[in-house]
């Protein structure tokens, strides 16, 4: 632009001088000459041909209307609005026409912040731009996570979305190991996929080892205690990521994204297939996978994923292939070692003639005969009540397992919770009968006015009803009324009317002359006052 300007001022410039130029720039020619008008005008606007000439009197977006912009989510409609209503008030000067508030925003705030002040930091994320770690080697990082599976699978009879849990390795972006659990997950989810990613003995194929990082998202089951011990007890380190920033354990987020559409959204029972009508529902005739067939594809498709799929990061290898390419040693653990190390530990116990208590239960095993008296130390996984692992408490030998005695059957535990289910059912049929109140409605601003009219016979029904469930009331005194005080005693009528008439009965007077019951320890109660003040 300074040679264009040069040969203008000169009388040397032509036609052929700006078309190249704008050749050059992409622009047409017109926005060349208008440039160069503009630089002979003012020098300053060759270091940025065509940007807009700075004008200090124009608006700009304000603090205040940041601040507007967030309360209103982004609606510059509601801002100018907000404006103008403040105007009329006095409390600040009028706004500028809707389209000039437009202008300003698109030119002041850049579209990470209008998306924030529009839906928040998540929604502000979007428009950042997140480095990528160089890749290292196999073993050097594992990120886990949990993941709901959005398909509704038949489990006992209901509807449920299950839980995925999974360690993946960032070097060579192999699924390690995978678990599911049918309802909420816990940190037995997290040691049984933990259990399944370290060892490399079939079925759970050439992946695993020992990890030297695994990251987590400050989930309370990957940092419970049992959790953390087991990875102390490994010699893994366990890296606490920030709470709600995903792009720091990019790998398996990935992963959560892409099983989705891969992998669950062709199965029955999608929860988020778009379906024909105004509102959402499953066909009535669908039929959903049962827990265990969902759990066969999951493991097929993790197969898939670790032999057959070729990531781009991986640049057309497997992970499998990627796996095997790189010449890292790996760390393993035998399997008894790591059985023992991913069980919750319960201190010691002495071994009775009844076996071991635990959690007010008995456990018992064909290994105790003759053991009586001996000092154990106790260790289960989380939520399995059924068995125990009993070792030594001396030597940590390992002794045997112990089952719950007098367990009950498989009938009986459905009777339960058969039971368990109207319970529940009845229970919150009454709550969201006692809370369902109805109001009139009003267009007139006054009081809440609730709807439903009793009669008097109708509310004393219900109270007598109330009282007679009420265990306060039952357990009140006044089931057995007791005997009536002396009639010398000023006793309220209310008092009265609740003791049985019958003889006074006598007591032996104080120093004083004055008739006053004894205590329990033999000594005189203190006076009384009535309601003059007067002391009776």
């Amino acid at each position: 632009m300074r040679r264009l300007l040069a040969l203008r001022r000169e009388g040397k410039l032509t036609t052929r001088h700006v078309r190249s130029a704008a050749d050059v720039l992409g622009v047409r020619e017109r926005a060349v000459w208008r440039w160069l008008a503009a630089a002979e005008r003012d020098e300053s606007a060759i270091v940025a041909p065509g940007e807009r000439a700075r004008n200090y009197g124009r608006f700009t977006v304000t603090p205040e209307i940041r601040a507007l912009l967030g309360l209103w989510k982004g609606n510059v409609a509601a801002v100018h609005r907000e404006l103008a209503a403040r105007a009329v008030r006095g409390e600040g000067e009028s706004p500028p026409s809707i389209p000039t508030l437009h202008r300003a925003i698109r030119r002041d705030l850049t579209p990470g912040e209008r998306a924030g002040l529009a839906g928040g930091e998540r929604a502000a994320r979007k428009h950042d731009v997140f480095l990528a770690r160089p890749r290292g080697w196999r073993n050097q990082v594992w990120e886990t996570d949990h993941v709901q599976a959005p398909v509704l699978v038949n489990v006992d009879g209901r509807a449920r979305r299950p839980w995925i849990t999974w360690f993946t390795d960032c070097a060579t972006n192999a699924i390690t190991g995978v678990a599911v659990t049918p309802g909420d997950p816990s940190r037995e989810s997290v040691l049984a996929a933990l259990r399944s990613a370290v060892l490399r003995e079939e079925p759970y194929g050439p992946f695993g080892g020992l990890p030297e990082k695994v990251r987590v998202d400050r989930g309370k089951d990957f940092l419970s205690r049992t959790v953390t011990a087991a990875f102390d007890l490994l010699d893994v380190t366990v890296e606490d990521l920030p709470a709600y920033t995903p792009h720091l354990k990019g790998t398996v987020e990935g992963l959560n994204r892409a099983v989705e559409g891969m992998f669950l959204a062709a199965l029955p029972g999608y929860a988020r297939q778009p379906r024909p009508g105004k509102r959402a529902s499953r066909p009535k005739d669908e039929v959903l996978l049962g827990f265990e067939d969902f759990t066969a594809r999951l493991l097929d498709w993790t197969s898939w994923w670790n032999t057959e799929h070729r990531p781009s990061p991986l640049r057309g290898r497997t992970p499998l292939e990627a796996w095997q390419d790189d010449p890292t040693p790996l760390r393993d653990v035998p399997a008894a070692d790591l059985w023992t190390f991913t069980l919750e530990d319960a201190g010691t116990r002495t071994l009775t003639t009844r076996g071991i208590r635990f959690r007010r239960r008995d456990y018992v095993g064909p290994w105790m005969t003759g053991q009586a008296g001996i000092q154990v130390r106790v260790r289960f996984m989380p939520h399995h009540d059924h068995r125990i692992e009993v070792y030594h408490a001396a030597t940590g030998r390992y002794l045997g397992p112990a089952d719950l005695a007098d367990q009950a059957t498989g009938e009986q535990i459905r009777a339960v919770r058969r039971a368990r289910a109207a319970r529940s059912r009845r229970l919150k049929k009454d709550l969201e009968a006692s809370q369902r109140e109805r109001y009139a409605a009003v267009n007139q601003p006054e009081a809440p006015q609730r709807l439903g009219a009793l009669t008097t016979a109708q509310a004393e029904a219900e109270l007598a009803q109330t009282a007679d469930t009420d265990l306060a009331q039952l357990a009140m005194p006044d089931l057995i009324p007791p005997a009536a005080p002396p009639a010398d005693w000023r006793t309220p009528a209310s008092l009265a009317a609740l003791t049985t008439p019958g003889p006074p009965v006598p007591h032996p007077s104080g120093p004083d002359g004055a008739c006053a019951p004894d205590g329990r320890d033999g000594r005189a109660a203190p006076p009384t006052t009535d309601e003059d003040g007067d002391a009776s």
